[in-house]
C-alpha cells in the first residue's frame, strides 16, 4: 500500500461521528431521490437480511432496481433515523443499531430496528456491506424503542 492509499484509508473521526455522518446522508439522499449518491452509500457486496419474505437476503442489485423504481415513481416521501447504539468498530468497519423510518407519499410508513455494518472500502469511503432488520423484541431490549 502506498502512503497516498495509506493515508486515505486512515480516518481520525470517532467510529460515532462516522456512523451518524452515514446515517444523516443515507436519509437526505433517500429523501432527496438522488440514487446516485444514495447508492454510493451502499457497498456493491451488500446483503440485507431479515427482511419478511426474502430468507436469501436482497442484493445490491435488488436493492438498486426497486430503489430506483421507488424513486422515479415518487414513492419515497422521507427516510429518518432515530437512535444510535454502537456495538463494535475497528479501523475499517463500525457496527450500529439505529431506528429506520421510512415514509411513503401514500401516507404508509414503517418502522424498524436495523443493524448497519459499515466498511471502509478501497477509495476510502464508507459504505453499508451489511444490514440486518431487527426483531420488535430486539429493538426493545436493547433501547431502542419504550
Amino acid at each position: 500500500m502506498s502512503q497516498e492509499q495509506e493515508i486515505k484509508f486512515y480516518d481520525v473521526r470517532e467510529p460515532e461521528v462516522i456512523a451518524q455522518e452515514w446515517l444523516d446522508a443515507s436519509a437526505k439522499t433517500a429523501t432527496d431521490k438522488d440514487f446516485e449518491a444514495h447508492f454510493n452509500l451502499i457497498s456493491k457486496k451488500v446483503r440485507v437480511t431479515g427482511v419478511p419474505g426474502f430468507d436469501d437476503g436482497i442484493s445490491y442489485d435488488d436493492w438498486a432496481r426497486q430503489s430506483e423504481q421507488e424513486f422515479k415513481d415518487d414513492v419515497l416521501k422521507s427516510v429518518s433515523y432515530d437512535g444510535l447504539k454502537m456495538s463494535a468498530n475497528n479501523d475499517t468497519q463500525i457496527m450500529f443499531k439505529t431506528m429506520e423510518s421510512v415514509f411513503a407519499n401514500d401516507g404508509a410508513s414503517r418502522s424498524h430496528g436495523v443493524e448497519i455494518l459499515l466498511q471502509k472500502e478501497e477509495d476510502g469511503v464508507w459504505r453499508v456491506i451489511q444490514e440486518r432488520v431487527m426483531t420488535h423484541d430486539e429493538c426493545r431490549h436493547i433501547g431502542l424503542i419504550k
